[in-house]
This record gives C-alpha cells, structure tokens and sequence, in this order.
C-alpha cells in the first residue's frame, strides 16, 4: 500500500513547505543511556509536529474537484493544525472536528489557520460525527493516520534523520494510531536495513502494543493519557500491517515515566517537547529496552503543549 517510493515522492513534494528540523545530540543522554543517541525535532516542524507532513502530501494531491470542496479532518489537535495549515497554504477549506477538552493551545492555534471547529464529546464517536458532517457539506475527509497519503508524508522525518545521522542500530518512534511508525519504519527498512524500528506507546493506550504481540487488530475504549496525540482507540486498516510487517517491537511507557521524561527533556536538553513526543525518548530514558553501544535515532514528534497545563503540573510535582 505505501513503499518507500511513495516517501520519496512525498519529500519532494513537501520540501518547499515543510521544515528540515534539525537532529540534536546531548552527551548527558549518551551518558545515561550508553548510546550515541539521535533527536528528530518534530516539535520545530511547521505548526510544531510531524503532522505537517502528511496532512500536506495529502493535501495537495487532491484532484481539483476535491479541493474546491474543501475537507473535513478530526482529530485532537495536531493534525488538525496540519490540515488547517496546509490548506491555508493551498487555499483549501478546512472543517475540523475537535474534542472539546483538547488542549487550548491547539484549538487556538488550529482557529489560527482559518479552519472551522465543531467540537463533541470523548463519548460520542469522532468518526461518526466526521462522516455525517462531510456528508451533509460535501467534504472531502482527510483521517489523521490510516491514508497511504498521509503515512508517506510521516515516513519524511525517518528519511532525514537517517540522512542526516547515518547509520542507526535503532529507531524509536512515537506510536498513536500508527502513521508515524510504520511510514518511519519503511523509510528505516530502505537507508538502514539492519535498524531495529520500535513503537513507543502510553501504557493506557496500549492497544497497538496488543495487537502488534498478538497479531490481530486490538480495539480499546478512548485511553485516559496525558499524551493526548496517542489517545487513538486502534491502529487502522492501512496501518496495522504496514506495522506488522515493517515494525520490530512495541514498547509503553506510563504517564508518569512520561512526565519525567517530558521535563528532563525541557530542563536538559532546552527543548519544549509535548507528552505525546516524548514517548520515544521516554522508553529510551527509563531503559526500557537496552541500547548500550548503539547508534539510536529518536523521534520528538511534537511540541505542542499548554503551558499553563505543564507549569501546574510541575508546581505539583514540585
């Protein structure tokens, strides 16, 4: 469904728009962890996540018809800024629909853009609600993760960390509903044959983790997490073998673990990286795995966080 000429294409067509975000190295990591360790900051990409990426490759290969529609995303936050951006950038119109307890940073920032918001509830089903919206205005729906478009797009920040860093003994990738992973991990199958791909997830949210172990698609309630970008009930029909086939392991990490994780990153490191993207840097962190004497590559996939938010949990942690 996707390969990795799909990613090339993908780079070329989003280069004039997306960022090239840097990689950074931090001795202290290497230290603690005994890896010489690669960060992919996603969280200085255009509207600070990957999700760029992919809602542009989607985007812009939409047939005319299509765009004079407009679309229609849902989503927590991200790729709702993404969709809202890159159809700024290409003058298409955007609907989203929102959760209403995402965080305030990300429905400002995604009213920013020029997109409408409808928001619903954590109970009531976003796709549902998508569908009969788009049916009902004649959207075109652009879903946040299972679209070979959209997995294409994410598997761009694998092909520039490892262009950029060289060779990787492994790559670690943040994990919701699998868009990232698996684009990353063909990306990694093609420029580093021999670098073990592994999804990191939230321990509540495990069901990617499930299904990966077990081999069959894992279905879950909306997990209770703080990485609110992870909180996807299933990896998705396009996902979930790309996963299979191209992925290694699966590890979770608990919120808490995140946090620490989160704020070393901020205090160490100097980078504002939002729960979600701290998950792989997470599992590397609290040693979830051994990776001493390795060349490991980490994606920070965003850095979107409300900071009232972050600064009274620290005041309680404190």
């Amino acid at each position: 469904m996707v390969n990795f000429e799909d990613i090339e294409a993908a780079h070329e067509r989003i280069k004039p728009h997306a960022r090239r975000t840097p990689v950074l190295t931090s001795s202290t990591v290497d230290a603690l962890t005994g890896a010489q360790v690669f960060f992919k900051c996603e969280n200085f990409q255009r509207m600070g996540a990957f999700k760029f990426r992919g809602a542009y490759n989607a985007l812009s290969q939409l047939s005319k018809e299509d765009a004079r529609r407009g679309v229609l995303a849902f989503s927590s936050g991200n790729h709702a800024q993404a969709v809202a951006l890159a159809g700024k950038l290409l003058g298409i119109k955007t609907l989203i629909v929102m959760p209403a307890d995402a965080p305030k940073v990300k429905l400002d920032a995604t009213r920013g853009y020029g997109a409408e918001i409808v928001l619903y509830q954590r109970d009531q089903s976003r796709e549902e609600l998508a569908k009969k919206i788009a049916a009902e205005k004649n959207l075109v729906v652009v879903p946040p993760f299972d679209h070979p478009h959209i997995v294409a797009g994410q598997g761009t920040a694998a092909k520039e960390l490892i262009e950029d860093a060289g060779r990787l003994d492994a790559l670690l990738v943040p994990c919701g509903g699998g868009g990232l992973l698996s684009g990353c991990a063909i990306a990694a199958r093609r420029l580093a044959p021999q670098c073990r791909v592994i999804g990191v997830e939230p321990a509540a949210g495990d069901d990617a983790t499930r299904s990966f172990k077990g081999k069959r698609l894992v279905k879950i309630e909306t997990p209770a997490t703080i990485a609110d970008g992870a909180r996807t009930t299933s990896l998705g029909e396009v996902t979930f073998p790309l996963v299979l086939q191209n992925v290694d392991d699966m590890l979770t990490v608990t919120d808490d673990e995140l946090l620490r994780a989160m704020f070393f990153l901020w205090e160490r490191m100097k980078i504002v990286v939002e729960p979600t993207g701290a998950l792989a840097a997470c599992a590397l962190l609290q040693k979830k795995a051994s990776f001493s004497g390795q060349r490991v590559g980490v994606v920070l996939s965003g850095g979107n966080v409300d900071l009232n938010w972050a600064a009274e949990t620290l005041r309680r942690r404190s």
